[in-house]
């Protein structure tokens, strides 16, 4: 377990193609697939329920349509690709292809207490029960964190508090989104997770509504890897759990657990996509995505991605994912990964607990899609982790992401806005960071009243 591999430098692809379809013209763009390339037989989502494909057909060179999505994977030679490309120039059925590319699981596996400003001396921890591994995250961070506040004195703001209270009960992130102080729970809010699965058996999430589905071949949903439980836990975890602190957001949001990661951290678009049309399909409202694949300052953001978030915006889904954990600041800063550095995808950014810019956090380096929208805590998060373990602290903009989903969740709940009204809500609410926006776009997400 804890298994995040590391993505490579370059883009890595699978040898499939992703075909996006006009979505008024999807069956007459499989026919154009079919007359350009000779590949025929197609599974359409449509034929299977809730529009969720199997593992096995994801991993097979099979050629399938997702077609709520209007996209297409399709395993092509050289010379097929070459063919099927030419055909977007004379019909509208088929708009663009891209290879498929191979997606991991962001998280910093090990949070660096070099780095962090990591439960100041004296604190009462005999009487809460919470990891070591929590508690050194803590440390000397709320500390700095108020001599900050008292200090900097912010304009009009949460930060502008003459006493800050620190509750050892709640996470630091909560505490400083204000997800803690809302007065709204999710109820009635559907929130897709894809990523490694959950932990099915996690003892703070009996009785709740989950929803699963795996999109690997061979694993089910249970996640023998991690992230994907702890992305959960921040986005929806128990207001009570059995162990202090709390650490999840929207406590009464129903969960969709989508497997598009295998056990150890790495996926394909071809998967995710299904997940997501799967998730579109069963009515979730938040998609949250805390995996990607880095990319090159050269290198365009995926046509197919944009499209289908645009999509997705259109059928009341919002799209949020992790900006990645490519940069090693100060020196180095890489451009937001894919999927989220699409227009159309809310790309989140990572902050420690004084909220500053993670080492590890992508900017928006890119002038034509690959910005960041919002930015939240990222740094030494602690989550819901597979039994036995129950729990751990991890970092990425992994962590960053499920904050702004959970958050996502409670206004959707309080406003009832949905798709790019939900979108305008998140970065309306943001509190404004002195950082540039290239790094923490409208600011760290906030739960409160406008």
């Amino acid at each position: 377990m804890n298994s995040f591999p590391s993505p490579p430098a370059q883009p890595e692809t699978t040898g499939k193609y992703l075909v996006l379809l006009h979505e008024d013209e999807v069956s007459t763009g499989v026919q154009a697939i079919a007359n350009s390339t000779g590949v025929r037989d197609f599974a359409r989502a449509t034929d299977f329920a809730d529009h969720a494909v199997t593992a096995s057909l994801l991993a097979s060179e099979d050629a399938y349509v997702l077609d709520d999505l209007g996209v297409a994977v399709v395993s092509l030679n050289p010379d097929q690709a070459q063919s099927l490309s030419a055909v977007t120039t004379t019909t509208q059925a088929v708009m663009t292809v891209e290879p498929e590319r191979v997606v991991y699981a962001l998280a910093e596996t090990e949070p660096d207490f070099a780095r962090i400003q990591p439960i100041p001396t004296g604190f009462p921890t005999s009487s809460l029960n919470v990891s070591a591994d929590y508690l050194k995250g803590y440390r000397d961070a709320v500390n700095r964190l108020v001599d900050q506040l008292l200090s900097e004195q912010p304009s009009a703001s949460f930060l502008e508090q003459a006493e800050p209270k620190i509750d050892p009960g709640l996470t630091w992130g909560l505490q400083l989104t204000r997800a803690n102080t809302f007065g709204y729970s999710g109820q009635g809010i559907r929130v897709a997770v894809l990523d490694t699965g959950f932990d099915l058996t996690h003892p703070d999430f009996a009785g709740r509504v989950i929803t699963s589905k795996s999109f690997i071949e061979g694993e089910d949903v249970q996640d023998a890897n991690g992230h994907g439980t702890h992305c959960i836990g921040t986005a929806c975890g128990s207001v009570s759990p059995d162990i202090s602190p709390r650490y999840g957001v929207a406590y009464n949001a129903e969960i969709f657990a989508g497997k598009v990661l295998s056990n150890a951290g790495s996926g394909s678009d071809g998967g995710i996509l299904a997940g997501i049309d799967w998730a579109i399909a069963n009515g979730c409202q938040v998609i949250s995505m805390s995996l990607g694949a880095p990319v090159t300052i050269e290198q365009p953001y995926s046509r197919v991605y944009d499209q289908v978030a645009r999509r997705a915006l259109r059928r009341s889904s919002l799209i949020i994912a992790a900006a990645g954990n490519d940069s090693r600041r100060p020196n180095t800063v890489r451009p937001v990964s894919h999927p989220a550095n699409c227009p159309s995808i809310m790309a989140v950014a990572a902050l420690d607990i004084q909220l500053k810019t993670a080492f590890f956090s992508n900017g928006g380096l890119v002038s034509q899609g690959g910005k960041i929208d919002i930015a939240a805590p990222g740094v030494n998060i602690y989550s819901a982790w597979p039994m036995p373990a129950r729990y751990k602290s991890i970092s990425g903009t992994s962590m960053a992401t499920p904050h702004v989903a959970g958050i996502a969740a409670l206004l959707c709940e309080a406003t009832g806005n949905k798709g790019r009204a939900l979108w305008a809500e998140l970065v309306q609410r943001a509190e404004r960071l002195a950082l540039p926006s290239q790094d923490v776009g409208n600011g760290i997400v906030q739960a409160i009243d406008v």
